[in-house]
């Protein structure tokens, strides 16, 4: 399946599961490859799994093991640990800006509630595995809401050149590197060069960390 993304499912409620399943498999770039209703069980199936997804999608309330807690949290926070190119993007019922921004904070590249429209769960699924995430307003917003109710929270210092705070901006718009490319009248390879030094002076590890750096550090807001 060299043209699709290849997606996974973290989902215990069964008929949801199946219905997503049912919509993701209709388009002809994307093909579901994994599923879980467990959380816990995602490093064991995963070893023994025929394909990697590009792409999980991870409900972020999951049944326990046992007593112990195991939620999309514990997912998210495993999976960017064992498998740090897989793009991680959150389906919850909750619509707060404390979780979208913990789990963001966490790591994962995309927050939808579960009532979103299903033709942006493709959008964010495309946008993640070609952008390196899928930051919509509600998303942003949440984010830098959650920034001004830390008090004390310290700017990280990084000296950007003008270019690359052009370019940062431009990548937290979700502009592809061929885009910015196109719009700065530059070579892909100059972008992408811009983009390593972002992720290096800023310490981020993704795209999503570049977005939180750049909301901290007031270089993009949203009103």
């Amino acid at each position: 399946m060299p043209d699709k993304i290849l997606v996974g499912l973290v989902e215990d409620q069964y008929l949801f599961r199946e219905g997503m399943k049912a919509i993701l498999n209709t388009w002809p770039d994307i093909a579901v490859v994994f599923e879980s209703a467990e959380g816990y069980c995602v490093s064991e199936k995963l070893s023994n799994a025929a394909h990697i997804p590009d792409v999980m999608l991870v409900d972020l309330s999951l049944p326990p093991n046992g007593k112990t807690e195991f939620s999309g949290l514990h997912v998210t926070q495993y999976l960017t640990e064992a498998y740090p190119q897989m793009k991680i993007i959150i389906l919850s019922v909750h619509d707060d800006e404390n979780f979208i921004n913990q789990l963001i904070e966490c790591g994962a590249h995309g927050y939808l509630v579960k009532d979103c429209n299903p033709q942006e769960v493709h959008e964010a699924i495309v946008s993640a595995c070609k952008r390196g995430s899928y930051i919509n307003e509600k998303t942003l917003k949440a984010i830098q809401h959650n920034m001004g109710k830390k008090p004390g929270q310290k700017k990280i210092s990084a000296e950007l050149t003008n270019r690359e705070e052009e370019i940062l901006r431009l990548v937290c718009q979700q502009y592809t590197a061929e885009e910015i490319a196109d719009q700065l009248f530059i070579s892909v390879k100059t972008v992408n060069g811009h983009r390593n030094n972002l992720l290096l002076k800023t310490g981020s590890r993704n795209v999503t960390g570049l977005v939180l750096f750049a909301v901290r550090n007031n270089i993009i807001t949203v009103v």
